[in-house]
């Protein structure tokens, strides 16, 4: 056999066991879930929470992350196997957590992950009045080991909706409310542009002081 011939069926060979290597089955396997308080999914900034899975043993244990949507749930494709599942730390508008949960995924799982925020929305409405979205809500104090910041109202035109995707919002200073115990009241105009809209989405934040991610309510679809 000649010296180009030789090569030629190498790099055949090579290209071969290139394949091979590469036509692996994906991960078939679901696991779903939502990180919830009091057993309702706790509302946050979309791509802006995070959850870690780590599997021992393999792929150096390297993290797989997880995203929170807006919603407080999450999903992930993966092979089936044991995952421990833990919080990120100083990620998202709850206590820092060092608990760990142990998933035994086998083709689907669906698991609730448990979180004490510092504050959260409860009785709230939002409705339009002529020109203007109004809303009315209570902030509950879970732990107060930090001071609450500030409350807002968010407004947008789609339902991706929080403190930076917005097209309008109100956001009001803990120091100018008196008492949690008392309904806390929002308005915001919505001006020429959005006025004419046949609907706005709506949303009520909370912030709590030295915390990055704030909690929000579930998002309010507002006709006109």
């Amino acid at each position: 056999m000649t010296r180009p011939i030789q090569f030629l069926v190498a790099l055949i060979s090579l290209s071969f066991a290139a394949c091979e290597v590469d036509n692996y089955d994906p991960p078939t396997s679901m696991l779903t879930g939502a990180v919830t308080y009091d057993g309702e999914p706790i509302g946050v900034r979309s791509g802006g929470v995070q959850l870690e899975l780590w599997q021992s043993g393999f792929a150096l244990n390297t993290k797989i992350p997880v995203n929170v949507d807006q919603e407080g749930r999450f999903s992930a494709s993966l092979f089936d196997g044991t995952y421990k599942l833990t919080f990120l730390a100083g990620n998202g508008p709850w206590v820092v957590s060092t608990d760990t949960i142990v998933v035994n995924l086998n083709g689907s799982a669906d698991i609730t992950v448990p979180a004490e925020p510092y504050y959260t929305v409860r009785d709230e409405t939002i409705v339009r009045n002529g020109g203007n979205i109004e809303a009315s809500f209570r902030v509950l104090a879970v732990n107060d080991s930090r001071a609450l910041q500030q409350v807002g109202l968010y407004i947008g035109t789609t339902a991706i909706l929080d403190n930076i995707n917005n097209k309008l919002k109100v956001e009001l200073p803990a120091a100018a409310i008196s008492s949690l115990d008392e309904l806390i009241n929002l308005s915001a105009n919505l001006g020429p542009d959005l006025s004419t809209r046949d609907y706005v989405f709506a949303r009520i934040g909370v912030r709590t002081s030295g915390v990055n991610e704030m909690l929000f309510s579930p998002v309010f679809k507002i006709s006109h």
